[in-house]
């Protein structure tokens, strides 16, 4: 089974859309590689509270620790438009990670 990193654009969306974008995700991707995958799971409901200056770099490096145990990463939505799903790109690009955008 192989294992998907699902890369989405999340600003502005309810928890609950976040988790049925991914679900529809997680079925297109099934369908395009021909078997079941695992998802990675990337979403993160957890704060880092004052931890850190900037709270987006933080889910930011969190997501790319996950990617890296990632056999696919699937760039979905309006992906191309939101930074780090940019930034996703460019490391499974480089790290030779499989790639497959909507």
């Amino acid at each position: 089974m192989k294992k998907l990193f699902i890369s989405q654009p999340m600003r502005g969306l309810t928890k609950d859309e976040v988790l049925k974008v991914r679900e529809e995700i997680r079925a297109r991707a099934e369908k395009q590689i021909g078997e079941p995958v695992e998802v990675i799971d990337s979403f993160f409901t957890e704060y880092p509270g004052e931890v850190c200056k900037s709270i987006p770099m933080w889910y930011l490096g969190k997501s790319i620790q996950l990617l890296s145990q990632a056999d696919i990463a699937y760039f979905g939505g309006d992906w191309r438009n939101a930074r780090g799903c940019k930034i996703e790109y460019e490391v499974s690009d480089k790290y030779g990670i499989k790639i497959i955008e909507e």
